[in-house]
Formats: structure tokens, sequence, C-alpha cells
């Protein structure tokens, strides 16, 4: 599939797609190459109404509508590049609609929860002192995983009070840093990172005793065991603390162009689904007010 390999590497060169979004893209194109090979279909001659049941088939295997949506997405990607090569006539997917994802609205904690959360670590362990400073950076930043993963010693300034996240398509942004979150980090500095960094040292901020990399499953691990010590009985990931984080500011009043930038949200659309959540302050306002919330 010499085609496909030239799409993604326009999309990697000319968007700055990230490796996992390449991934995800190569297994869609490779499914719908699977479904024309079982049709004895090449991909110049398909029609729409050959994508209309690929796509029908996709929802008889049972596929979420956000799923198949995604699926038609890096297929319609697929023929406008072909399109603009000459290689097609016509773009099969060009008057298709995909089915209506519905975006979950994203799941938060409360405050305490979050405190409790990152308050969970045993401090008197080494690896204690990391998972804190690790849980208070993710929550005071609103970092994704992968860029608090990510993070090298030189992408973080505490004298000034921020951190430098590197987000998707490699895009840098400067996240302010709290007092907490702050005071973690150096005492993981000072008294953890240089003695498991003796033997190697990967540059990263966060490593494991051995002085690689940390783990995304590592990462996850902590997380799942700062939830259990802390007593709550939901699932909670990585990306909760993200959630929390910008629901925390904008109950507080913080403004909605500044949470998405700290974010690193690049359509503020994106951001704005933070404004649906039922906030404690809204909550309070309506048991006040309303004369039968009571």
């Amino acid at each position: 599939m010499e085609s496909v390999a030239e799409y993604l590497g326009a999309l990697q060169t000319e968007r700055g797609a990230s490796r996992n979004t390449l991934a995800a893209y190569r297994r869609d194109l490779e499914d719908f190459f699977r479904y024309l090979a079982a049709h004895s279909l090449a991909p110049d001659a398909v029609t729409p109404d050959d994508v209309v049941s690929w796509i029908e088939r996709l929802r008889a295997r049972g596929l979420a509508p956000s799923s198949v949506a995604r699926r038609l997405s890096s297929v319609r990607g697929f023929y406008r590049h072909l399109l603009r090569d000459g290689a097609v006539r016509r773009d099969p997917t060009e008057h298709l609609d995909g089915p209506r994802a519905t975006r979950p609205l994203p799941r938060a904690l409360s405050r305490d929860s979050a405190s409790a959360l990152v308050e969970a670590p045993d401090t008197r362990r080494p690896a204690g002192v990391r998972d804190r400073a690790i849980l208070e950076l993710l929550y005071a930043t609103g970092m994704r995983a992968s860029e608090c993963l990510g993070l090298g010693l030189e992408d973080l300034n505490l004298a000034a009070g921020y951190v430098v996240c590197t987000g998707k398509g490699g895009k840098q942004r400067l996240v302010p840093v709290g007092a907490e979150a702050s005071a973690w980090t150096r005492r993981y500095l000072r008294d953890v990172r240089p003695r498991d960094v003796r033997r190697r040292d990967c540059g990263r901020l966060f490593v494991n005793p051995r002085g690689g990399p940390l783990s995304r499953q590592s990462l996850w691990t902590l997380v799942r065991r700062a939830a259990t010590g802390a007593g709550l009985r939901r699932r909670v990931s990585p990306h909760v603390l993200r959630h929390s984080f910008a629901t925390h500011l904008l109950e507080g009043g913080a403004d909605l162009r500044a949470v998405q930038a700290m974010l690193g949200h690049a359509d503020i659309s994106t951001t704005q689904i933070y404004t649906h959540l039922p906030s404690a302050a809204l909550k309070r306002m309506y048991r006040d007010f309303h004369p039968r919330a009571r």
C-alpha cells in the first residue's frame, strides 16, 4: 500500500501528526483495504455505495458511532490526498456524512477527592515522593499523560514558576506551576532523582529506579494506586486529573480562553465542553433560589 505510506508521510510532514495519530490512521485504512480486497475493489473504482456498505459493516460489528466516524474521516482524508495527486478522478466520500459522534462529558473529581488523590502516596518512601510530585504536577498543570512523561529537565523552570509542555504536533506551551507542585517537584529533584540516575540518566524529569524513562503503564498504575489509597471507588486515570484541573479553574472563575491555552486546545470548542458541567457553585445557586429545589 504505497499510496497509504505516502499519505501518512504527508500527514506527518505537513500537519505534524503524532505517532499515535499516524498509527490510528494506518489501522483505519488497513481495515478499509481489507474490505476492498474481500470485494475485489480497486481504490480508484470505489463508489459512494461501496463506502456506505463498508460503514454498515462497521456498525454491524458493534463499533461505536465515534469509531465509525473516525474511520470514515481517515478514508476521506486518504481520498482527498489521492485526488490532489491525480490518482483518482473523484472522491467517493465527498457527499457522505458519518454518524454523529456524541461527545461524552469529561469526568472530574471533586476538589476534596482530587486533594485526597494527590496526597495519597506514602512519601516516607522515595517512590512515594516521586509519585506525589507527578500527581501534584498533573493536577497543577492539566498536562496530558504523554506530556508529563515526555518532560525533560530543561522543560521545568521552578524559579519562574512554569513548565514547558510539548503537546500534539510538537506544539509547545507554557503552563504555570503552583506552590505545592513546585515544592514536591523540588523535593523529588533533591532527594530522589539523583539516587535513581547514578548509573544512567535518560534526561527525562521523571525516571524509574534505573534512570530510564517512566513508562505509560507505570504512570497509570501509580494513579490507580493513589486512587485506591484515597478511598476513591471510581476508576481514575491521568486524564481525570486533566479534566479536574480545567473544571476547578472554571468553577473558580477562570477565563475560558486562559484555560484553553493551558490545556493546549487548538479550538476553543474543545474547551467549551467544560462549561456544560454542573459546577458546585451552580448547584448551590439552584438549591438556594429554585422554589422546588429543597
